[in-house]
């Protein structure tokens, strides 16, 4: 996948469905890529990153809502169509006193490039009250994805779906037929990680670092990234050590001092278990352990974190006291520093554990020319540098990911 930069991305205007596509697919699992479950809701299609058994252990809204969130899933199918109609639900979510949420985009590949862009418009809205956790839910209207003008050939079509609302897939129209995508013989690549890998803040499902840097090493996607919770849960580990994967990369750390999750004598036997229950299933696959990119309110002080909308737009701070550091509270910095050594120990028996430093990824330099946004999460050009840099240091010559 070989998607042209923002600037030189075709678009779709028009999301009126049309008579002309005359062939109608049912949306099943086989036309999906991504996604580890399914399930049938009232509308569709409902699409899962965690497995039934997983989402049963979910222990609250947040992880449910993120896993439900189709980053990195998409539709794969091969067909002569020059014109493609997706009938989908969206769940959009808002937050009381933000700015309303944007409808998220849906993007097509014609044989690995971008060929265009639309949205579905409506759907159901739930808006959070963050002072006192209500939600209130908006239903609203199916809608319909366009996309006009493709080639009149054979093809290998993708449609990623919004990484950042829940989509239930109704039904897939064409103008010519549709059969499930060929293999390509891609080695399958397994990430697990928090919001940033999650996506948040990119503005299209192709341009998550993830998704960006899948596509610069030549490999199929599978992104657990799930937005603000990358806790080293039990059942998550569960679902790696279960999906089938030819490269493991897991990215933890800042989820768990945003949250005030763990303390030091908790994290450090946390995450012996979970790459313990990762190698159960996975015993020599290629596994990176990838520590937190730069993140300056958190470098030196833990959490929780706490959204600031004082000036109109969401920016976070962190409320919790430095001077505890040293009795086990979490910063970044500690975290690091842990994931160093524990990776350091276990290496020197397994020789196909590897750590990637994350402010190799995004670090001072970085952060100065691509400042995050809201304090914590990158912005669409910050995840192009993220991509670039995991790109050169996990697929690059002799890296632990190298072909």
């Amino acid at each position: 996948m070989n998607s042209p930069t923002p600037d030189d991305a075709p678009t779709t205007a028009s999301v009126t469905p049309s008579a002309i596509a005359t062939v109608t697919t049912p949306v099943t699992a086989g036309l999906l890529r991504g996604a580890l479950d399914v399930e049938r809701t009232a509308h569709g299609l409902l699409p899962h990153r965690l497995p039934a058994r997983a989402r049963r252990q979910i222990p609250d809204d947040n992880l449910a809502q993120a896993e439900a969130q189709p980053s990195g899933v998409r539709l794969a199918f091969r067909t002569r169509a020059t014109r493609v109609e997706l009938d989908a639900l969206p769940t959009r979510w808002a937050y009381r006193g933000a700015p309303a949420p944007q409808d998220g985009s849906y993007d097509l590949l014609v044989d690995g490039v971008l060929a265009g862009r639309s949205v579905v418009p409506g759907g159901r809205v739930r808006t959070v009250d963050l002072a006192d956790g209500s939600v209130e839910v908006r239903e609203g209207a199916t809608g319909t994805a366009v996309f006009d003008g493709l080639p009149a050939r054979e093809k290998d079509v993708e449609i990623w779906l919004p990484h950042n609302e829940i989509t239930e897939l109704i039904a897939l129209r064409t103008d010519a037929p549709v059969e499930p995508a060929r293999e390509r013989g891609r080695r399958v690549w397994l990430h697990h990680g928090s919001s940033i890998s999650h996506g948040s803040n990119a503005t299209h499902p192709t341009e998550i670092w993830p998704a960006l840097a899948a596509a610069a090493g030549g490999v199929e996607l599978v992104n657990l990234g799930f937005g603000g919770s990358a806790m080293l849960d039990p059942f998550t580990a569960r679902a790696v050590r279960d999906t089938p994967a030819d490269l493991i990369s897991v990215k933890v750390g800042i989820n768990i001092v945003n949250a005030d999750a763990m303390r030091l004598r908790a994290f450090a036997p946390a995450l012996h278990g979970f790459l313990d229950t990762v190698r159960e299933g996975h015993p020599d696959t290629p596994l990176l352990v990838v520590s937190p990119i730069l993140c300056p309110v958190q470098e030196d002080t833990p959490g929780p974190l706490m959204p600031d909308f004082a000036d109109g737009s969401v920016r976070f701070k962190a409320t919790g006291d430095p001077a505890e550091v040293p009795a086990g509270r979490l910063t970044l910095t500690v975290i690091r520093e842990v994931l160093a050594r524990i990776v350091e120990e276990r290496a020197a028996e397994d020789g196909n554990l590897h750590l990637l430093d994350g402010l190799a990824l995004f670090g001072e330099e970085d952060e100065a020319e691509l400042p995050l946004p809201d304090g914590i999460h990158p912005s669409t050009a910050g995840h192009r540098r993220i991509a670039e840099n995991f790109a050169r240091l996990a697929f690059g010559p002799r890296a632990p990911f190298a072909g």
